[in-house]
């Protein structure tokens, strides 16, 4: 249930109720509907090689992709889907869908018709030449403008109707038009209002087989994005399907963690009906990740269940930090603009002061760049007042002190620590009363993790507790909702209190779906937290459900990098490569890395050609982008610095860049 001020993006914000849409046909697959979600992915051969092409294709299929992307970067490119097409059916897979990727020219879109289920048209480029020019456009101009597009594209749509072919109008955050640019911003509404024009045009025209995507390579902007298109559409009457993705992720975990926050949050919304894991590795790579980020959401979708709805009171259309209460567990400060904290789980007891001490040293020599700012540890502590001041000592205020079940203490032993909080779970209100009531300004802080409905009941003795001395979190998964609705509902039920106390979000075991394997593990940790995160929550973060205390410090920190929450190491924007890319993506990025990867706040885009490359570059302080065969552009945040640089030579070359912009620190031994 929505307030009436925050439009309806989704069915349910707290149960994962799938958004029923229009089915469309690309060849003989649905895509929305009642249809399963289908997985896509994208060759990265030059299209004109119609044997290496095809061969990805197969290669794809093979692994279980539903729809395969051909870039057709030109004309020939376009005609040479014809024969890709033909092989490719020929070996047995005339039922997979190709879909052509165009930018910038419209002859090659219409020639691509002619040989393909769907052609892929990006409305920032498709009938704009981008210019990089600032100006005010009037009314009257900016009509004109659309009435020129509408001129451009309206032959596209009539010759779609008469092929049925189908058609996803992709908007990427990198390539907006200097109309929308000038009008709205690099913003999620202007991505929007970028893709509503070509909706309009398509309905004019009688056409509605079409599939939308909002594609950012930040996940805050695609899923604002996402969930604003999605309410634009419904204010308008469309009711068309949507490409879930997180464009330009990277390599390794660190683009699935991207892509886990920005689909799996959207899924969980009911949101999505094909999406595309964009990795900088092999396309077929992407293809089981694709499948078990769907696999979890059909699960979800199957059990939904709206009996514990909530008033909606936060707004999940733009990024606002939420405002808590400042406090410091050790040198644990949160609040004001101190970033979320990282809480790493210890499998010890405290009598184990040795064992303690040898994993954080341990972890501490390996993962310099990771602050260990807390540590809980999951067994019972002993009660025995020299062995908890003994391990008090060890800690310092280096990291804070955190206890599980910790529910019969000798609290006097703890009188005054500043370092300490016990974590609770209260399960009644008389509980939680009993629990408030006993703290005061000597006593430590209390972590409570319990069923966010509790709360409205304990409002006076919440009001009644010193400052700074209540962390809340909730690991309650009821069957019928998702891990981040249990948060939601946390979030919202405190603010309609008033209550500013810091939020600590935990993954465990309890509000885990299927985390059987290490990538199972890491998907649903990176869609809880990063989801929660990248909704303005978030003080401290624990991942609980690794199998080492190593895996839980380097995921969290690493979920926190994705969710652009806290930056530990170097950020890269890298494509994931297609027929367009100019040099060996999965090489050179490779090389950047190892040269750069130290280099802590510090965003780097790697980009294959010039489509995309300045506008995902937004946020970027330096971008490697391929101008031409073997020559490669320097950027500095989005201007061209330098110019056709060997590729052999230009990884070096941006070295100096960095250094020359004083960004550079020298790697450790």
């Amino acid at each position: 249930m929505n307030s009436p001020e925050l439009p309806s993006y989704c069915r349910s914000r707290f149960a994962p109720l799938r958004r029923m849409t229009m089915p469309v046909h690309v060849g003989s697959l649905i895509v929305g509907g009642n249809a399963p979600i289908s997985v896509q992915s994208m060759t990265n051969t030059p299209t004109q090689d119609v044997k290496a092409t095809v061969a990805q294709c197969i290669a794809l299929a093979e692994a279980g992709c539903d729809i395969v992307r051909v870039t057709a970067q030109n004309i020939k490119a376009a005609e040479a889907l014809g024969d890709i097409r033909k092989e490719f059916s020929l070996a047995g897979f005339a039922e997979t869908p190709l879909v052509a990727d165009i930018h910038f020219l419209p002859k090659a879109a219409m020639e691509a018709l002619n040989h393909v289920e769907k052609v892929r048209i990006n409305p920032g480029n498709f009938a704009d030449s981008k210019k990089s020019q600032m100006r005010d456009y009037s009314d009257a101009e900016y009509n004109a403008e659309i009435e020129r597009i509408h001129a451009v594209v309206t032959p596209f749509f009539k010759r779609c109707k008469e092929l049925g072919r189908a058609v996803r109008i992709g908007t990427n955050h990198g390539s907006l038009s200097d109309r929308i640019l000038n009008r709205y911003g690099d913003t999620p509404l202007g991505m929007c209002e970028s893709a509503m024009e070509f909706l309009r045009i398509a309905r004019d025209n009688g056409f509605a087989d079409i599939v939308l995507s909002m594609k950012a390579s930040n996940p805050k902007i695609a899923l604002q994005a996402y969930r604003l298109i999605s309410a634009m559409m419904a204010a308008e009457d469309f009711n068309l399907p949507l490409h879930l993705g997180v464009t330009e992720a990277g390599d390794g975990d660190d683009a699935r963690i991207k892509s886990a926050i920005g689909i799996s949050g959207l899924l969980n919304d009911g949101l999505g009906d094909t999406i595309r894991v964009s990795l900088t590795e092999d396309p077929v790579a992407e293809v089981p990740v694709g499948r078990q980020i769907a696999e979890k959401a059909h699960r979800l979708w199957a059990s939904a269940d709206v009996s514990k709805e909530t008033p909606a009171t936060i707004n999940l259309f733009r990024y606002e930090k939420r405002p808590v209460d400042t406090m410091r567990p050790g040198g644990c400060k949160v609040g004001d603009l101190n970033p979320p904290r990282v809480i790493l789980p210890l499998e010890m007891n405290v009598a184990a002061v040795d064992a303690v001490r040898a994993t954080l040293a341990a972890l501490k020599s390996k993962h310099s760049a990771l602050e260990i700012e807390g540590i809980y540890l999951k067994e019972e502590l002993a009660f025995d007042k020299e062995v908890i001041h003994q391990a008090l000592e060890h800690l310092g205020d280096t990291a804070a002190f955190y206890v599980l079940k910790a529910q019969n203490w000798p609290m006097d032993a703890l009188k005054g620590q500043k370092n300490v909080v016990l974590l609770r779970h209260p399960t009644s209100i008389e509980e939680a009363i009993e629990l408030l009531q006993a703290m005061g300004p000597d006593t430590p802080v209390h972590a409570l993790d319990m069923d966010p409905h509790l709360l409205p009941a304990l409002s006076k003795e919440l009001g009644e507790v010193p400052q700074g001395k209540v962390i809340f979190s909730t690991t309650l998964f009821n069957q019928g909702q998702t891990p981040i609705a249990a948060y939601r509902v946390l979030l919202d039920i405190l603010k309609g209190i008033g209550s500013k106390a810091p939020l600590w979000i935990r993954q465990t075991k309890a509000n885990a779906i299927d985390g059987c394997s290490y990538s199972d593990r890491l998907l649903e940790a990176s869609a809880l937290i990063g989801g929660v995160l990248c909704e303005g929550a978030g003080d401290f973060i624990s991942v609980e459900t690794m199998d080492t205390a190593e895996q839980a410090l380097v995921l969290a920190y690493n979920i926190l990098q994705g969710a652009r929450a806290r930056s530990s190491k170097t950020e890269y924007v890298a494509c994931p490569s297609c027929g367009r890319t100019l040099f060996d993506l999965q090489t050179t990025t490779a090389r950047i890395r190892e040269r750069t990867g130290h280099l802590k706040g510090v965003t780097i885009a790697v980009m294959g050609c010039i489509v995309n490359g300045p506008g995902e570059m937004a946020d970027a302080d330096f971008g490697y982008v391929g101008g031409q065969p073997g020559k490669v552009n320097l950027y500095v945040g989005k201007q061209a610095v330098k110019f056709n640089i060997p590729s052999a030579e230009a990884v070096e070359e941006l070295v100096n860049l960095i250094k020359a912009h004083d960004k550079w620190i020298e790697p450790k031994a």
